[in-house]
């Protein structure tokens, strides 16, 4: 399931005649209007967000993240639009990660053939989890999760995300049958990749120790990036009111899907803008412990919270992601 994703992410856009990608015929991403692109122009403009306020940093004491847990186990909320269906990571060192990952969530992977570079997919009893790629040794990007949100028309909302002040980095793309995609990042600079689904495809695996249970996005303020999101994937804003906390959950048809905390001047420079995916984890203390002896690091908790207990936590490479344990 949607194989290549991280592969496009560490090369660029690549060449359709070398790498096998192609705009769909007949189209164009920046001709493809639709009421994502007319949203945008009447409620967007095109003044990207920028360091707005000062919010100390903490987090939502909600209990969305529990509540979104058990919403996206359903099949077909996994591909509504806007709903996060999918995360990738880029990496240096394939092996080593594959052993960090296996050890830590209980995934096999399977080798995805594609021209360019090393790519596996994660899985749990041969379920789609996750896709991991090598970055190529002359780029210096970051070693980073990445979050998917599902899209019934990839070129349209890529357009919207232009509309938006937002920048369209790769694609819009086919990845080969499995679907079509591209990636691209909001006015502030953080990375997201859209996914639109193959007819037929596999959802990814949720629900269970070891696959995705929320995604955030730390951002210098939520007003206008949130608002950003809203218009491009058709999200209600659900904002946190409160004077010491800038927080907004997102949600599609009542249900939280993500959300958005603005840190202000507390956001680290040295990472600006970006999102962390959570996993699921049968005992929180137990995954942090075990993410210390596979070499990686704790960067915050573990720590009680209204959705679970939490631990912020980094792969050897230094990638960043958090483990939650629910409420029963």
């Amino acid at each position: 399931m949607m194989a290549f994703m991280v592969t496009i992410l560490a090369h660029g856009v690549a060449d359709s005649s070398r790498s096998g990608y192609s705009a769909r015929p007949g189209t164009s991403g920046h001709r493809a209007y639709g009421i994502g692109h007319i949203r945008c122009r009447l409620r967007c403009g095109n003044d990207p967000p920028g360091r707005h306020g000062t919010a100390p940093q903490g987090r939502a004491d909600t209990a969305d993240v529990r509540a979104a847990e058990k919403r996206v186990t359903m099949t077909d909320a996994r591909h509504t639009p806007g709903t996060p269906c999918w995360v990738s990571l880029t990496v240096r060192g394939l092996d080593a990660t594959e052993q960090f990952y296996g050890a830590l969530f209980g995934w096999e992977f399977r080798p995805v053939a594609r021209p360019l570079g090393p790519y596996v997919r994660a899985e749990l009893d041969g379920r789609p989890v996750a896709g991991i790629g090598v970055l190529p040794p002359d780029r210096r990007l970051p070693v980073a999760w990445t979050p998917y949100f599902a899209s019934d028309d990839v070129d349209v909302t890529a357009e919207a995300v232009r509309s938006c002040g937002g920048t369209v980095g790769v694609g819009p793309l086919d990845a080969a049958d499995a679907g079509r995609l591209a990636l691209a990042s909001d006015p502030s600079g953080a990375v997201f990749g859209i996914w639109q689904s193959a007819d037929g495809a596999a959802p990814a695996a949720t629900g269970r120790p070891g696959t995705p249970a929320w995604n955030e996005l730390a951002t210098y303020e939520t007003t206008n990036v949130a608002k950003f999101y809203e218009t491009v994937f058709g999200y209600d804003e659900d904002p946190v009111v409160s004077a010491d906390l800038d927080y907004v959950t997102l949600r599609l048809d009542g249900r939280p899907v993500t959300g958005v905390h603005g840190l202000g001047n507390a956001l680290p420079r040295d990472r600006g803008p970006h999102w962390t995916t959570y996993f699921t984890v049968a005992d929180t203390d137990d995954a942090a412990a075990q993410v210390l002896d596979l070499g990686g690091q704790i960067l915050a908790g573990p720590r009680n919270t209204e959705h679970g207990r939490v631990a912020t936590v980094a792969d050897p490479e230094g990638a960043r992601f958090a483990v939650v344990r629910t409420p029963r």
